[in-house]
This record gives structure tokens, sequence and C-alpha cells, in this order.
């Protein structure tokens, strides 16, 4: 049995920094990372462009993961546990108890508070009802990187990507660069999901072909992929298979989004968010069940690795103040309402018996052009962010006062 004020589960970019949160307020921590090396999914992402927020720098993911490695690895109020995979979170009297297993057998952890910064994971060809075959040659992203990246393996020698995701765009560039055509990447929205600077640094600067409002209908091959048929969408993103047309290939890399990694918390009836797939928290990132925090992108998929590190070390001073006792709940939560622009908000709710500030990320529903965006309580506006452009694929923030709250609050985005 080990005893620590504050239990991280998930040693990636939200975990390092939720560790740092919570020595800071001179709380104690354990990290339990299912991996054989903490940094997370970072470990693989060899591309440049983490860090220009966070340590105003340009870094590659894992020159970003070990930033965060040394900044805690002196820390005396931290502590890591590696290979171990969490089995069960119960609710005790105390606190939590967690149950993993470990490379020694099984592992018992009382803790006071949680903090679940496990990330997410992809889906897969049979989430999306791919027809045809299963042959091999067809990867989601994240695998496809793996292969290449960790383990020095091609995974073929002529791909096509559906989705256009950043990781979808960043392997699009990735396979160019290890020799290997891509004959295109095929998006069923209107309008590309990633970053900007990955449309532009990984298609547009190495020609590769985007179709927009096109999607994968089937696959062909038996032991082997060997092409895949490809069709526009009506305005429902429903295939229009008059169109249809096969596209010669030797592997699919799949991008079509990601889901968070939350199941372990099922049990706790805790309130759901559909649009994020997840749960809802409060602006401390505590979720219905006193003393259990979510961050990052199990709460929401961030584009950013910066803000999922931003929001876990809020998360991590947030759940270290509750083991000192120091933050309770708050008796007065409101839900943020917003409207038809916005998809949601994280947090879903926020106390006005608290003071401070608070940071709101959202996503917008569309892309927009000269907007503001503007956030009201009592019927008075009380935050206001002009925007040149949004875009779905982009995370926007506002900060709020807390302090001029009166009745909730309310975000609208409008268009000029």
């Amino acid at each position: 049995m080990i005893c620590t004020q504050v239990l991280i589960i998930g040693g990636g970019p939200g975990g390092l920094a939720a560790a740092h949160g919570v020595a800071s307020v001179g709380a104690n921590c354990l990290i339990l990372e299912r991996d054989n090396r903490l940094g997370g999914i970072l470990n693989q992402c060899i591309h440049n462009g983490f860090g220009l927020h966070r340590f105003n720098e340009e870094l590659t993911g894992p020159e970003y993961a070990h930033r965060w490695i040394d900044i805690i690895s002196t820390n005396p109020h931290i502590n890591a546990k590696l290979n171990c995979f969490v089995t069960e979170i119960q609710r005790t009297q105390d606190g939590f108890l967690t149950t993993a297993m470990s490379a020694d057998g099984l592992l018992e952890v009382e803790s006071k508070a949680v903090i679940l910064t496990t990330g997410c994971r992809e889906r897969a060809a049979g989430s999306i009802l791919l027809g045809g075959t299963r042959p091999s040659g067809i990867y989601t992203a994240g695998c496809a990187q793996k292969f290449i990246n960790i383990e020095g393996k091609s995974v073929g020698k002529k791909a096509a990507i559906l989705g256009s995701g950043d990781i979808g765009l960043i392997m699009a560039r990735r396979l160019i660069c290890e020799g290997t055509e891509v004959v295109g990447i095929y998006e069923i929205m209107p309008a590309s999901g990633g970053l900007a600077r990955n449309i532009t640094q990984c298609v547009r600067d190495f020609n590769i072909p985007l179709h927009l409002s096109t999607t994968v209908t089937r696959v062909a091959g038996r032991d082997r992929l060997e092409g895949i048929f490809v069709a526009p969408v009506n305005e429902k993103l429903q295939p229009v298979y008059e169109l249809e047309k096969f596209v010669p290939c030797d592997t699919l890399l799949l991008s079509v989004g990601l889901l968070p990694e939350n199941e372990i918390l099922s049990k706790f009836g805790l309130e759901w968010t559909p649009a994020t797939n997840s749960f809802a928290v409060d602006e401390f990132f505590m979720t219905d069940c006193e003393g259990l925090f979510l961050a990052g992108n199990v709460l929401h998929v961030n584009d950013l690795v910066d803000n999922v590190s931003s929001e876990g070390e809020f998360a991590g001073t947030s759940a270290g103040r509750y083991a000192l006792g120091e933050l309770s709940k708050g008796a007065e939560r409101v839900e943020i309402g917003h409207d038809e622009h916005i998809k949601y908000t994280a947090p879903k709710y926020i106390h006005l018996d608290h003071e401070g500030t608070a940071q709101i990320s959202f996503r917008v529903s569309k892309n927009y052009k000269k907007v503001i965006i503007k956030a009201f309580s009592g019927g008075k506006e009380v935050s206001r962010k002009p925007c040149p452009a949004v875009t779905a694929g982009e995370m926007q923030t506002l900060i709020i006062d807390k302090s001029k709250l009166i009745d909730g609050l309310y975000l609208e985005v409008e268009v000029l």
C-alpha cells in the first residue's frame, strides 16, 4: 500500500505538468504511467512545433517531454512509477483507493485526490464502419507514426489518408520524407480540422492533394490493401455513390477523430458531455465527484500540447490545494451557457463564490472571419475578445474575472 496526497494517472504532458502544479503548492504526488517511460505520445512526435507558448522555443515532442521531466525530476514532492496499468478507482471515506497492475504485481494507492491525465485514443476502422475486407496496410495515423518514428519501419509505398486532423496532416508530410507516395488526403467536411500552420507546412508545401467534402467509402484487397474507393459527399455528409472512383494504394492511414480515455470513471455516475465525449468539470477541473479531477485530452481534445500542460498544471494546483484542505467545491455553481456558434465550453461550470479569474476554453462550430467573442453575466458584458478569424480546428480561450459575475455566464460569438 502506497499513500500520497495526490495521485496522477498518466505521465504524458498533462500528467507531468500536473505533478509540477501539485508540488508548487506544497503537496506530494505520485504519477502512475503504463508505459516504460514518461512523456506519453510526445515520445513518438519527432516533428517540431511544441513549446512555443510554454517555453518560447520550438521543440520536438521528445524535447518538450524532457523539459518537463527535468523540471519535476529533482522535486522531492514528486514520485513516479512506470509500467503501471490502473484497473480500478474507488471512492473511500477519506479519499480514493486506486488499484493498478505493475511489474511487481498488484499495487494499491491511497490518496486524497486523483487527477486523470490519460489522454485519448484514435478511432479505428471499426468505429467508422469502413466497407470492404480487412487487409493489412490499414493503420491509425498514430500507429503508423509509432512504427516509423519508434520502430524504424516502413508502412507502405503508396498511401492515402482519411481525415485531415493534425496527426493526419503531419503524417502525410512524414510519409513523403520517408519516401512513400501520398496519393491524397480525403476529408468528409468542407474544411480541414487541422491547424492552419499544419495545412500550410505539411500539405501545401509538399504539394499533397487535399480533397474536401470527400470520403473513403470502402477498401479493396485480400491479404494487402490494393486500393480505396472514394466519393464526394452531399450536404448531409452522405457519399454520392454515382461519383465513386477507385484510387490504387497499398496503405491507408485513418485520422478520423480521437476519444478520451476515461472509461475507468464510468461507474462514478459523473455528468457526461456528449460534445467532448467526456465528463463535465468546474473551473478547478474538478468533476461532480469531490477530489476527482480531469485535465488535458482526457477532458477535451486540445490542438496544442502547450494548452494540455497549462490545464494539467492548473488541475495540479487545484488538486494539491484540495488535498491540503484549502479548496472546496463551493456552493454557488452555475452552468456556462453559449450560443449556437460554440460547440462546448471547458469548464462547463463556474462558481460564483470563489475569487480570481477563470479561463474558459471552447471550440466554434465552424470557420468564421472577423468575430468578437463576448461574455455576459446578468445581462452585462464582462469580457470580450476580437478575432480576425476563428476555425473549428483551433481552440479559443477567454479569461473571466469572477468578481464581475452576477448570476451566471453566457458566451456568444458575434460575426461581423
